[in-house]
């Protein structure tokens, strides 16, 4: 593609920074707009993937992420009331072997520091929200809510769940309410306590499952837990609760889950609401990237994830074909059959997590055991699919 080219990116989350670090390795002329004041991502941890950590390593950004990254011994599944171990699948030195990259637990404001230093400063502009944006025949607008515009060969919503561009291609769309409810927090220690183990934790009760991890270096324990709800919750994750509340949700869990909610300073909440995939990301000059593409359910790990293999794959397609439509062709070719299996298992593992009848947790827990005795990596939560992919390789393009 001319290295003329204009892309305008409309959001500075993880997605928006990895396309824009894509874009810079390429060459390839950007400018990225951003409706906060300011930079930053809240305190809140983010599992990444091998899959994730292969795009990582292309832009150049590894060495950082060991800098600010923690390497996880398993992936274990525990019962959320006796910690009896379900499975266990090893991450610390088969990770590298077996899909090609480690796996890494990280702070996500470390991560989207780490994205943000392979971007030009000058090319993002802070301050500038979304009102909407139109599809021309040479290129696509973006109008801010200021009463200024932009005009760019190509605009990419890279502007989260609430995505501004998603809404002037597509509509309104309506999300349903899953009935689980979502606390995050992130606790300090001056030194890895005793009580929470140095894996990636899935501990599995009757409606409802914890996920602990560290970051920082092991300074801190990341806690995602989701209970089942009836009472609507908002779509955001900047609620704010308590660990009153917290402790509430879950009496009766395992003495060291209690340890360290008892231990949380700052939590906040939020429902979980689930969209159907999209059969189509683009019109014209205009796509989507991200959660404006794909929002997908956390049980999985891989919303982050799944934003930094779409902008590798997009700036990619952009450099290697002649013309946008191309480009934007490829890129849903090979991004939305994958998105799409990533949102549906997710939604699927928010069953199995949860499950309530003691049979069905029998019949779950020995399968766990029988697949873990057979294949720890092709037992638990099923996920080597997702980590043996490599958004890196070179894709074909498209047939003159």
């Amino acid at each position: 593609m001319s290295s003329d080219c204009r892309v305008a990116i409309v959001g500075g989350g993880i997605g928006g920074l990895a396309l824009a670090a894509a874009l810079e390795q390429r060459g390839v002329d950007y400018r990225l707009f951003e409706r906060s004041a300011q930079l930053g991502e809240i305190g809140a941890g983010v599992q990444m993937t091998p899959n994730a950590v292969k795009v990582i390593r292309a832009l150049g950004l590894l060495d950082g992420l060991k800098d600010v990254g923690f390497l996880p011994e398993s992936l274990t599944g525990r019962n959320w009331k006796s910690g009896k171990t379900l499975f266990r699948m090893p991450l610390r030195g088969e990770c590298e072997r077996l899909y090609g990259a480690s796996f890494f637990h990280v702070h996500r404001a470390d991560l989207h520091e780490l994205l943000l230093s392979g971007v030009r400063r000058d090319r993002i502009t802070l301050g500038k929200a979304c009102a909407r944006v139109t599809s021309e025949s040479d290129g696509g607008v973006v109008y801010f809510a200021d009463g200024d515009s932009f005009c760019a060969d190509l605009v990419v919503g890279a502007d989260g769940i609430h995505s501004a561009v998603r809404k002037s291609l597509f509509g309104a769309q309506q999300a349903r309410f899953t009935g689980h409810m979502c606390w995050r927090a992130v606790v300090p220690f001056d030194a890895m306590p005793d009580f929470v183990t140095p894996d990636s934790s899935f501990w599995m009760g009757p409606n409802g499952h914890v996920v602990t991890y560290y970051v920082k270096g092991g300074r801190a324990v990341n806690i995602v837990a989701v209970l089942e709800s009836r009472d609507w919750v908002e779509e955001s994750w900047n609620l704010p609760s308590t660990r009153e509340e917290l402790l509430t949700a879950f009496r009766g869990w395992h003495p060291n889950i209690q340890k360290l909610f008892q231990r949380v300073d700052t939590t906040f909440k939020w429902g979980l609401f689930d969209r159907d995939p999209m059969e189509n990301w683009s019109a014209g000059p205009v796509t989507l990237l991200g959660d404006a593409a794909h929002p997908m359910l956390p049980f999985l790990s891989q919303g982050a994830a799944m934003a930094i293999e779409d902008g590798y794959e997009l700036a990619r397609a952009l450099d290697q074909n002649a013309d946008i439509a191309s480009a934007l062709r490829i890129y849903e070719e090979s991004r939305r059959p994958r998105t799409r299996r990533v949102q549906l298992e997710s939604r699927e593992r928010g069953r199995t997590y949860h499950l309530a009848s003691p049979l069905e947790q029998f019949m779950r827990d020995f399968s766990y055991r029988v697949r873990n005795f057979i294949n720890p990596h092709k037992g638990g939560i099923k996920a080597n699919w997702v980590y043996e992919y490599d958004a890196t390789a070179t894709p074909a393009t498209l047939a003159a």
